[in-house]
């Protein structure tokens, strides 16, 4: 049984686990050392298939085969519009032993983004997850002249579909194994020519300013990302991780693709996103990595099932979580944990703290990790008080992976963590913005160069946009986005994001936007956590006949002033919300509000909602 006395510090510098200089050599340099051993697995229907490396090499040839078949050309790109399966990591593997180019359309996006993607990478071939994709690539196909070919990988409702741009991933690989007995050694010599400067990944940003930007990353970047995360987030061979991030975002294709690649770890594919919670109990697994969003909704599970329970679990919890929380802030603090206090964790672990590990499928967690936004700190301290610590990493698309990060020994809470191995941050003395240098920093913006120049400077700094500060210990904390602080009519300068944080933390709220710039006080936009507050108002025998309805019930009004009343209690009377009011849509990914990465964009946010947001400011009679 681990617990927070045995963390070991990470080795500084650890042995190559893989070699290669490309991504493509990573991924056939893996296969000779691990190819009979279980790489992937996913769940469909109800059952685990496996997949070992040799299965997976034997796919990605043929695959890549059949792209040399449709004249895939080197460093062309090719597009992936689809959720997080198996079949995506085929397809990015054989597009990048072809010599070609890797850039994620997100499954969520809708046609007109499809096309402007797809345009701007000047994508050749396109690879679909199934018919809802395809539909939205046939319907812009026409202004894609360079398109030349449709890949869908399931064909279910399509088998009556006769469209020669059109064919199905089977098909492809039946192409692939013609051209390989026609062309032998074709695919091998595209492999080894592939050199650590070419281009091999495209991400876009989530573009809630403007027009998505690609950012271009070539071989050599990547391998550093991947090889830093292994000094501060070492993994192994006999580690199982999950797979449910969208593919298209930076962190789920380093952090966890590539890096498990790299380290010969078991990736885990989730269902379906839907079906995460439950996922996370099967698998069980030994580190996990997951956005601020996914930590806030496992413990508000937490919390509305511990209010269901009897009267003395409730206790054993109270008592449990508060002798871990005792724990948990001596550790923090690096102050002797006593045998005694030792004695009452174990004891708090076996009558209430372990159950809840388990309730969520963290139970032979190592370690777990969160980033790619602000988190609460009360929430790191809550996951470290079950005994398992959690660390937080910075870094953005452009940075091509982690900058800074939490770990063993070196962990402040409302801290994003020490500079990594590798790389350099450092504040611009005049703006107090973060600025980045190493060898894992994206290219620039593919099409962009203007854009390139203003985000890069001469010296290689990456501008972030991201505010901070440095305490004594050089330890770095993120206090803001430049262009989201607010200057109230006051003159008080204010970071939001640490009051949404903690407005987060609560149970019945998803997510919230603090208003105030050039305002008299500040104001806040809610989002609710539906099947919580749902819950609530059936207990509460509170009448609603929809979501909309329930934003506007009286008692849930009054909730919610409850949950910020306590946040308020945390800050000064001027960074104190005075009022509220709640979004009547519970949104998804889907919707125009959210980035992919579930993040409500704060501009939109203010101009769609500017008729409520100037109504809490109307002077009252």
């Amino acid at each position: 049984m681990s617990n927070l006395w045995n963390i070991k510090e990470y080795p500084t510098d650890p042995p190559i686990k893989t070699p290669g200089e490309t991504v493509t050599a990573l991924f056939w340099n893996a296969v000779k050392q691990r190819g009979s051993r279980v790489w992937l697995r996913e769940k469909k229907l109800g059952i685990w298939d496996t997949w070992s490396l040799d299965r997976v090499a034997e796919a990605v040839r043929e695959i890549g085969n059949g792209l040399l078949s449709l004249n895939l050309a080197p460093q062309e790109f090719v597009s992936i519009h689809s959720t997080t399966v198996v079949e995506w990591v085929l397809a990015d593997f054989a597009v990048l032993s072809c010599g070609g180019v890797v850039s994620g359309i997100y499954p969520t996006d809708a046609a007109s983004q499809v096309h402007y993607l797809c345009e701007d990478s000047r994508t050749t071939l396109l690879f679909v997850e199934d018919d809802e994709q395809l539909d939205k690539a046939l319907e812009v196909r026409a202004r894609l002249p360079l398109l030349r070919k449709i890949i869908v990988f399931d064909m279910k409702g399509l088998r009556e579909l006769n469209d020669p741009m059109v064919i199905s991933l089977a098909a492809l690989r039946e192409l692939g194994r013609q051209y390989a007995a026609a062309h032998p050694g074709a695919l091998d010599q595209r492999i080894a020519a592939a050199k650590p400067e070419d281009m091999a990944l495209l991400v876009y940003t989530s573009g809630t300013t403007g027009r998505p930007k690609g950012a271009m990353s070539n071989h050599a970047g990547l391998l550093a990302g991947i090889r830093t995360m292994d000094k501060v987030a070492p993994q192994g061979e006999d580690d199982d991780r999950m797979c449910f991030l969208p593919l298209c975002h930076i962190a789920e294709k380093i952090n966890g693709l590539y890096f498990a690649l790299y380290t010969g770890t078991r990736l885990n594919f989730v269902e379906h996103p839907e079906t995460v919670p439950e996922n996370v109990r099967e698998i069980s697994p030994s580190a996990m990595f997951a956005v601020p969003r996914v930590w806030e909704k496992f413990y508000s599970g937490i919390i509305m099932s511990i209010k269901e329970s009897t009267l003395l679990q409730q206790k054993l919890y109270e008592w449990g979580i508060g002798v871990g929380h005792d724990v948990a802030d001596r550790f923090l603090d690096h102050r002797p944990i006593s045998s005694l206090l030792k004695f009452k964790f174990m004891l708090a672990r076996w009558l209430a703290l372990n159950n809840v590990r388990k309730m969520i499928g963290i139970h032979k967690a190592r370690c777990l990790y969160s980033s790619a936004a602000p988190i609460s700190p009360s929430l790191i301290r809550w996951y470290f008080a079950l005994g398992i610590p959690m660390f937080e990493g910075w870094g953005q698309t452009e940075s091509g992976g982690v900058a800074t990060q939490t770990r063993p020994g070196h962990v402040k809470l409302g801290t994003i963590g020490k500079v990594v191995p590798g790389m350099e941050v450092k504040l611009d003395p005049t703006t107090g913005e973060l600025l980045i240098r190493g060898k894992s920093l994206f290219m620039g913006y593919l099409n962009m160069p203007e854009k390139t120049a203003e985000t890069v400077d001469k010296d290689g700094w990456l501008h972030t946009g991201d505010v901070g500060v440095m305490d004594e210990e050089g330890y770095f904390k993120i206090t803001d986005r430049m262009k989201d602080i607010i200057i109230t009519a006051g003159g008080k300068n204010i970071t939001p994001s640490e009051i949404e944080n903690e407005l987060k933390f609560s149970p019945y709220i998803t997510d919230a936007v603090v208003i105030g710039d050039k305002r008299r006080f500040l104001s806040a936009i809610i989002m609710i956590e539906q099947e919580n507050v749902e819950k609530f108002a059936q207990d509460n025998d509170i009448p609603f006949s929809n979501y909309a309805s329930l934003t506007h019930a009286p008692q849930v009004q009054q909730l919610i002033q409850g949950e910020i009343d306590l946040v308020n209690k945390k800050f000064a009377q001027v960074e104190q919300i005075r009022k509220f009011f709640l979004l009547e849509t519970q949104l998804t990914a889907e919707d125009e509000e959210l980035t992919p990465t579930m993040k409500l964009k704060r501009k939109l946010v203010n101009e769609k909602y500017a008729r409520q947001i100037d109504a809490m400011y109307v002077e009252q009679a």
